[in-house]
């Protein structure tokens, strides 16, 4: 079987990597797509034109990628059926020949400006910091001419012959950033025994509702591994939470909780059940 993922480019990603991971593990033969941006990504598995996205969600630095969380909570519904967490390295890449000390913009994307930001105020602190779509799309613009430096991966320098003036410059000895793979609503993996669950739920805003929805997991032994709120989008103070938890939904006490949750009227959004990453 023939199948069509796309995922937030260009070549030479961390995005990419994921991808690269996840497709490994597929049955199917995958052919890897890059689009521009997340929505992107997430409109071509919404409108058909393919079947799966591989976005990222959180990293261990600067935490949820806020764009991905938005599109699951707000835009048409989708799943996560897998994840995978790539290392990540930054490096500060520039074209042969081009000295460091005649950097004036670095690019990156938001979050790899953020990881990074550290070292460029110690090196590099009259650098204006340029945002792109994507670390790899920064490497580009160095390529082009259009930047003088790029923070991304190796590999993105080695796809355009840039070369490294500082290697590793992450903040943190070791900083993973967790990737989904997305599909259509009805997509449903079978149990592994080794599974996430990811859920949007709502409460009233009055006191001890969330402590009530998290007892709900605590009475039924459910292991809560990420608590996140994200805005309703309709009043200021009013938040959303998304949950992700150990075991899958056919699981009888994560079966047992959704059905609770459903005739709460919390529910909002069930995100999918997924093998947990490699």
């Amino acid at each position: 079987m023939r199948e069509s993922w796309t995922y937030l480019g260009p070549e030479g990603t961390f995005t990419e990597l994921a991808a690269l991971s996840l497709r490994d593990r597929s049955p199917a033969d995958v052919g890897l797509v890059p689009v521009v941006s997340v929505p992107a990504a997430l409109e071509a598995v919404r409108s058909g034109a393919a079947a799966a996205a591989v976005v990222p969600l959180e990293n261990s630095v600067e935490g949820i990628i806020a764009l991905t969380q938005d599109e699951l909570i707000h835009g048409p519904p989708l799943v996560i059926a897998a994840e995978a967490y790539v290392p990540i390295r930054f490096d500060l890449l520039v074209r042969k020949g081009f000295p460091a000390v005649d950097i004036r913009t670095i690019g990156s994307h938001p979050h790899g400006h953020a990881q990074v930001r550290d070292h460029l105020s110690r090196h590099f602190p009259d650098a204006e910091a340029v945002l792109t779509t994507s670390t790899a799309a920064a490497a580009a613009q160095v390529a082009e001419g259009l930047l003088d430096g790029a923070v991304c991966a190796p590999a993105a320098g080695r796809h355009h012959g840039l070369v490294a003036v500082a290697e590793d410059i992450g903040t943190g000895s070791a900083p993973i950033t967790r990737f989904v793979q997305l599909r259509s609503a009805d997509h449903h993996p079978p149990s592994s025994g080794t599974d996430r669950t990811s859920l949007v739920v709502t409460v009233p805003n009055v006191p001890g509702s969330l402590v009530g929805l998290l007892t709900e997991l605590a009475d039924r032994g459910v292991n809560l591994t990420r608590i996140e709120s994200r805005p309703t989008r309709e009043l200021m103070g009013e938040y959303l939470f998304i949950l992700d938890a150990d075991g899958h939904a056919d699981d009888e006490p994560l079966r047992e909780l959704l059905e609770r949750l459903q005739r709460r009227g919390v529910l909002l959004r069930f995100l999918g059940s997924y093998p947990r990453g490699q």
